[in-house]
């Protein structure tokens, strides 16, 4: 007989091969805490040539053992039922087959075992649209329902505080004009740099103030103040909701008979509304003055000619027309605030992801209806 010796840390495993048997010796102390032999130094054995016909045991040496031991012998028995091999475990220590015996008289439960699932890229895919579309189907339910409390509103039977409307619209207005006046000037100042380096080389420096003009008023300070404003008070009204719903606030409101969509996202959404285009009108007043700040020192223009020429060059359509934009952004923020903390789970940790997913489904329906504004406002050659 020839034997292949495998030493472990406190146990050793070898083989041996006696007429067609293949003989698995057992010694020292099996400890799973002293790590286990791989059951692939079995199997190597038992795909060997010649492949032997039946397994059995040598457990002369077997000192102390625990689980250990069971978990590979259990490994080995899988192994010879894969092949139909059968196995002599009455060399083994009764404990051991007692225990073995045990184990394989109550048979593995149908799909208690997990599976690895591949998936293919198209089915990937699928999953994602279908998430975005159902996604998109909760907003839509969530801001009709804002709508009818605005229609409540309208006829004066809506139920929430006047302070905490009062509350909410200085959070979201002189609280929020200190971010608003460092980002939007920088963008002006961002915007006016880009398009002096090109035009100094046609010699058309002045429509720097076209380009800052425009752009600010259309598009760029709405944009900003509603990217801004999802940051940092869309969040906040998720984060607020939802500790609310972890407090069980929110079902106290209900069970006295209060509608939470009138006393808390109402006051909200209406504060929002409201603040945003003022938000939207400052953030065009910054974004011209870093467009006549860099024009000044870079180009040398001077301020009475560049404020002349953003005169001529930026029209009331373009300001009212960012004005609607930024109110029209101020509801699809708040009202994404709002559903994500309504959304929210039961524990501390679901509030950070309820503000996380606020920002983002704020930020990504606001770059989706800037594109949609722009596509409309062409066509009808606005």
């Amino acid at each position: 007989m020839q034997a292949q010796k495998q030493p472990q840390a406190n146990n050793e495993l070898s083989f041996a091969r006696a007429d067609k048997s293949l003989v698995v010796r057992l010694a020292g102390d099996w400890h799973l805490r002293h790590g286990l032999p791989s059951q692939d130094l079995v199997e190597k054995q038992l795909d060997a040539a010649p492949k032997p016909t039946r397994l059995t045991f040598d457990a002369a040496d077997l000192c102390d053992w625990d689980s250990g031991l069971l978990t590979f012998l259990l490994g080995v028995s899988e192994l010879c039922h894969k092949r139909n091999l059968p196995a002599d475990w009455g060399p083994l220590p009764e404990g051991v087959r007692s225990l073995i015996q045990l184990a394989e008289a109550v048979p593995e439960k149908t799909g208690a075992r997990a599976e690895v699932s591949h998936t293919s890229f198209i089915e990937e895919l699928g999953r994602e649209a279908i998430s975005y579309a159902q996604g998109l189907d909760d907003f839509l339910r969530f801001l009709g329902e804002v709508a009818i409390s605005f229609a409540k509103l309208a006829v004066g039977k809506a139920r929430f505080r006047r302070v905490d409307l009062m509350i909410v619209i200085q959070d979201c207005g002189a609280n929020a004009f200190g971010i608003v006046t460092l980002v939007t000037f920088l963008v002006g100042v961002i915007l006016a740099f880009e398009g002096a380096v090109q035009l100094q080389q046609f010699g058309a420096s002045i429509f720097v103030a076209d380009l800052v003009g425009i752009a600010m008023s259309r598009d760029m300070g709405a944009m900003m103040a509603a990217i801004i404003m999802a940051g940092r008070t869309g969040a906040a009204f998720a984060a607020q909701l939802g500790s609310m719903k972890v407090t069980q606030e929110i079902d106290a409101l209900t069970t006295m008979g209060i509608s939470p969509l009138e006393f808390l996202v109402l006051p909200r959404v209406l504060a929002l509304f409201l603040m945003i285009p003022l938000l939207c009108v400052y953030s065009d007043c910054l974004g011209v003055a870093g467009g006549a700040f860099v024009s000044a020192t870079m180009l040398h223009i001077p301020l009475a000619t560049y404020i002349r020429e953003t005169r001529h060059a930026v029209t009331l359509t373009d300001i009212f027309g960012g004005i609607f934009k930024a109110a029209v952004y101020g509801i699809i923020i708040a009202v994404a605030g709002c559903m994500r903390g309504f959304q929210c789970g039961n524990s501390s940790s679901a509030v950070g992801d309820a503000a996380t997913e606020a920002v983002v489904t704020g930020v990504v329906y606001v770059i989706v209806a800037c594109g949609i504004f722009a596509f409309i406002f062409n066509i009808i050659g606005i």
